[in-house]
């Protein structure tokens, strides 16, 4: 009991600041008469115990094949239930969990909210600093000579289709690992602000709708030829974020506002998410640093080729994602050094003792 009192102390930070970012969302929300829907966080719910699933059938089914136990039901027990150390983890992360779960409904809420507090007005802009930054050509049009094959465009689709995933089964694992605790800890903390700060405030501010939608939406041809080229490949292989990009624009034009729903360009959440998980990632190992910098690359390069995103959607994704990183370190560090000053000042209980004859 002491250590999940211990867990839940430490985690205070994490939980208090969420739960602020959650109360102020809602009174934000209330001023436009938009509610919180429960069927998203059921949704998101499942989701989460979904990606829970996924984790548990991939470690006992690792721990199954080393150990080859003779009752895999004694295996579970043993491992999930009577290894006290292992249950304390698991109920320690209960609490961030349910953070986690209430995260994302209140996001899409935001995001569907933003023509209702700031006009969509910033595209023009973001597509003249992406043709400065590419030397006078539209981000896209230097990519398609490498990735402009139909195999490439549909795998690219894939990956940042499955992007989704990384928000649950990532957020699981390392809820759950044994990994550092002030390394877990800021990475939820960052995780949060990052889904407020960037994905609510900051695209509010600079609304624009990106690549896909400034056709059907403005009627700007800017980008008539890419989407052309990726509904031409989308009818040779299936190009997976079409399908999505047209549920997007039919939730925008209907004000829904569930799980998932809403368009925001800049800044890119896929970039700043993948951006993150590099980031903690190469704290934990080399091996994993490596692959979620190939994942972070793929993804922002994939947002620009996809038509989701502008480029400069994607750097300033990076830079505000580091800025929050190190204001979520510096705050878990001050934490902890309160809570180590507050333990030190309390009396230590002494008992009298006779020695032994």
């Amino acid at each position: 009991m002491q250590a999940l009192v211990r867990r839940l102390r430490s985690d205070l930070p994490v939980i208090g600041i969420t739960l602020f970012l959650f109360e102020n969302c809602a009174l934000i929300l209330a001023t436009r008469g938009i509610r919180y829907h429960f069927d998203a966080l059921v949704l998101n719910a499942q989701l989460y115990i979904w990606a829970i699933g996924v984790l548990f059938v991939m470690h006992m089914g690792r721990e199954m094949w080393r150990i080859r136990p003779a009752s895999p039901i004694a295996l579970i027990g043993s491992t999930y239930f009577t290894n006290r150390e292992t249950f304390e983890r698991y109920v320690g992360g209960l609490p961030i969990l349910l953070m986690q779960i209430s995260l994302l409904p209140f996001f899409s809420a935001i995001k569907s909210a933003i023509p209702t507090f700031h006009a969509y007005n910033w595209d023009e802009t973001f597509i003249e600093v992406d043709r400065f930054l590419f030397f006078g050509h539209d981000p896209w049009e230097v990519l398609q000579p490498v990735l402009g094959y139909a195999p490439i465009t549909a795998a690219l689709a894939l990956i940042y289709t499955c992007w989704l995933a990384l928000n649950y089964v990532g957020c699981a694992w390392i809820l759950f690992a044994r990994i550092d605790n002030s390394l877990r800890r800021r990475f939820f903390l960052c995780f949060a602000l990052s889904w407020s700060m960037i994905g609510g405030v900051m695209a509010t501010l600079l609304a624009s709708y990106g690549p896909a939608f400034i056709g059907p939406i403005m009627g700007n041809s800017h980008y008539i030829v890419l989407k052309a080229y990726l509904r031409g490949v989308n009818q040779q292989i299936p190009v997976l974020t079409i399908p999505v990009q047209n549920m997007l624009l039919s939730h925008f034009r209907d004000s829904d506002s569930g799980l998932g729903s809403g368009i925001s360009a800049m800044p890119s959440m896929h970039v700043a998410i993948c951006f993150l998980f590099y980031l903690v990632a190469r704290e934990i190992s080399p091996r994993a640093g490596r692959f979620f910098l190939a994942l972070f690359i793929v993804i922002w390069i994939g947002s620009v080729h996809l038509g989701y995103h502008y480029a400069v959607d994607g750097l300033v994704s990076v830079v505000a994602v580091l800025a929050l990183w190190r204001v979520s370190g510096a705050f878990i560090a001050w934490w902890d050094g309160k809570i180590g000053r507050a333990s030190a000042r309390q009396p230590v209980l002494r008992t009298n003792t006779v020695p032994a004859e």
